[in-house]
């Protein structure tokens, strides 16, 4: 028979190809319980990875984009799932209305822009880390690794960032005591660890490269998204 997904000639169980097997499996109780098993297994999956992020970033993050790809989550999903947790946390005790001023002006594009980034932090985490990306090539780029290959790397950082703050986030919920402040400083350390882990963590001057490089992203971002909320709402004004 032909092969479903690249129509190559598939005499075997699998094709010689593409290699997608000849005959899928009927999805059923025993399929779904094997799923969820490979997403939480300690080899592989979100748990290996948490595991090994919390552990030992920097090496993890270099095998992954020169050795093995097969056993962490994908970085993309792994900031997406991450944020998601934050925002289900945030959502349930309602975290970050304590710190959102009220705004006269609710229809700016502006708060509009905000907003946005706050109710798609998956999202919106991917855009910034671009910004801080441009920053960490500038102060690394003697280690000869792209942007995107340094995007890669935070994704799986400020996804373990989010973590971080979904963690602190549960806890203030239920003690009702303000963490967050605390949660930004554990992750802003952990981001300067993981980032001068993975280029050389035996030179003091790369924790504060590290450390610069997300605080001058963040305040990138901050500037880009304030701009375009100020040219949106220069041309609607003259519409």
């Amino acid at each position: 028979m032909d092969c479903k997904h690249c129509n190559t000639p598939a005499a075997q169980n699998y094709c010689p190809n593409c290699g997608q097997p000849t005959q899928l499996k009927r999805i059923n109780g025993h399929y779904i319980v094997h799923e969820i098993e490979h997403v939480l297994h300690f080899e592989r999956g979100i748990l290996y990875t948490i595991k090994g992020l919390v552990t030992q970033p920097g090496i993890l993050v270099r095998q992954f984009l020169s050795e093995n790809r097969e056993r962490l989550v994908k970085p993309i999903i792994f900031i997406i799932l991450t944020s998601l947790a934050y925002t289900v946390v945030n959502h349930y005790f309602h975290i970050e209305e304590a710190y959102l001023p009220a705004n006269p002006h609710p229809e700016t594009y502006i708060t509009i822009l905000f907003k946005w980034i706050q109710d798609h932090y998956g999202y919106a985490n991917i855009l910034l880390g671009i910004f801080i990306a441009g920053w960490t090539q500038l102060f690394f780029r003697r280690y000869g690794y792209n942007f995107f290959e340094i995007l890669i790397l935070l994704c799986f950082v400020m996804g373990m960032g989010m973590l971080f703050f979904a963690a602190f986030a549960f806890a203030q919920g239920l003690l009702k005591t303000d963490l967050m402040g605390a949660a930004s400083l554990v992750t802003l350390a952990y981001f300067s660890w993981a980032i001068a882990q993975f280029f050389d963590k035996s030179k003091p001057l790369n924790y504060f490269k590290a450390f610069a490089a997300y605080l001058l992203g963040m305040l990138t971002a901050i500037i880009f998204t304030v701009a375009v909320g100020l040219l949106l709402d220069t041309l609607l004004k003259h519409q």
